[in-house]
């Protein structure tokens, strides 16, 4: 061959023994490539003839260590034969949303309020290997929700104890909260008036030492108690405390009552009221089923911003297929309202002395479709929740306009009410307050709302605290 020609194939040999090895190179090397090192998606079985990665054997190295080291699964993570055995035999994995350190206080601040006596002076908490003591009935129930949430801690330390949405710790330092076990709500309702020879009423005298009693703690000290969990679900429930304590995070029904610098959305947690209508169980009762077109039965003639219901009331009373009706507790009221929602297509849910009643909350588990007429209400987690998917909301501008209410319910066809009531039996489960607590009741939704204040009560006491070591070294 003539050298000129020599001269032309060398290179091109060397160009392809290059793209061969480079070949080479990269099918090797795929085996350990993970998808996270592109942004794009990859097929679950792009990688199923992956070459394992050589491990060496020693006496101590057993095959399912060299799988473990050896593949990557569809995700790009080494496989984990453990996992995939836990997985196999049902083993779930338990994972609070929040881990909660909570005070061993005196019981007259909690089960004491329901008359429970510890058995020796060490004991602060009922034995819960027996029934609980139990929450006085009535509208008593319906702002109970410090109880339940202080008894689903309790069990929490159980070994046997379910996996919830909270688990309590020992440490405080390993929380991300710290309850105050107080029955607020309990205490303004049994003892807001002086009983002689009280010259202060048991309420007031406890909230005031509840005060002393944090203010002292070093964990409140720690953060000045801005992860300090306090319930105070009745509107009138912690009224002395409450502008001492407000970098508390408060669990409330709303925030008629409170001014906005003591309590707000940003920083506060609403709770659903407990309901007093039975819950509609198995129900298939639907749109033809349910004869009334609108229920209300309450009370009537309310303050403040609940005089709109006596103008609905003169408004709707004579119209057809309404139910509009002064209704109380007593003479069998819960049993009456739970009939009279049971069979009624939609329930009003008009303000009252406050924004809130537990009025909604029976409607939701009477699949009623809620009618909300209360601008100012806030809604318990709606951040996870959309109300608007199986409640109609009405301004109360809007609703005192003649004819509109009827004009409006009367428009909702069959196959929007029917959505809207397929809805509200999924959602049911979000306003049951059980002991021990379920999966999603409104016990673990409660405390799933507060694992996301979380973030927030980091992010201020991490700022706060930017020149703290600089302050402390000029003093």
């Amino acid at each position: 061959m003539a050298p000129r020609g020599r001269t032309f194939l060398l290179p091109l040999a060397a160009a392809t023994i290059l793209v061969a090895s480079t070949i080479f190179l990269f099918a090797a090397a795929g085996a350990r490539w993970r998808p996270a090192d592109t942004g794009l998606p990859v097929p679950p079985h792009a990688f199923s003839a992956a070459v394992p990665v050589p491990v060496p054997v020693t006496s101590n190295t057993t095959t399912s260590a060299r799988k473990e080291l050896s593949f990557l699964d569809e995700n790009g993570d080494p496989d984990d034969p453990a996992s995939a055995s836990a997985s196999a035999s049902g083993a779930a994995r338990c994972d609070p949303a929040v881990r909660v350190f909570m005070y061993d206080m005196l019981p007259e601040f909690h089960f004491g309020l329901l008359g429970w006596s510890p058995p020796s002076p060490d004991s602060v908490w009922p034995d819960l290997s027996t029934p609980p003591p139990r929450y006085p009935g009535g509208l008593n129930q319906q702002h109970s929700v410090e109880y339940w949430l202080t008894l689903d801690l309790l069990l929490s330390s159980s070994s046997s104890a379910p996996c919830g949405a909270a688990v309590r710790v020992a440490d405080s330092r390993d929380a991300d909260l710290v309850f105050v076990p107080f029955f607020a709500s309990l205490s303004y309702n049994r003892h807001s008036r002086p009983v002689p020879p009280e010259k202060v009423a048991r309420n007031k005298a406890l909230q005031e030492k509840l005060v002393r009693y944090l203010t002292a703690r070093p964990e409140w000290k720690r953060y000045g108690g801005a992860d300090h969990v306090i319930v105070a679900h009745h509107p009138n429930s912690l009224l002395y405390a409450r502008a001492l304590l407000s970098p508390a995070v408060f669990v409330l029904s709303d925030f008629g009552r409170y001014h906005p610098r003591v309590a707000s959305l940003e920083k506060d947690v609403i709770a659903p009221y407990k309901h007093m209508a039975k819950t509609f169980v198995n129900d298939s009762s639907g749109f033809d089923d349910r004869p009334t077109l609108l229920y209300f039965r309450g009370a009537i003639y309310r303050k403040q911003g609940g005089s709109i219901r006596q103008e609905l009331y003169y408004m709707l009373k004579d119209e057809k297929d309404v139910y509009f009706s002064f209704g109380s507790v007593q003479d069998h009221g819960a049993s009456k309202a739970s009939q009279g929602m049971h069979s009624s297509k939609f329930c009003l849910n008009i303000a009252g002395d406050t924004p809130s009643s537990n009025r909604l909350f029976d409607a939701i588990v009477s699949h009623c479709v809620p009618v909300i007429i209360s601008d100012d209400i806030e809604l318990p987690y709606e951040d996870a929740l959309d109300y608007s998917k199986f409640s109609i909301f009405v301004r109360s501008s809007d609703a005192v306009k003649k004819g509109y209410l009827m004009s409006l319910i009367s428009g909702v066809s069959k196959q929007q009410w029917t959505m809207m009531w397929k809805r509200l039996k999924e959602v049911d489960k979000h306003f049951e307050y059980q002991y021990p607590s379920q999966k999603d009741d409104a016990v673990q939704m409660i405390w799933r709302a507060l694992s996301r204040r979380v973030p927030a009560i980091k992010l201020k006491v991490h700022r706060s605290s930017r020149f703290s070591r600089s302050d402390r070294g000029h003093k």
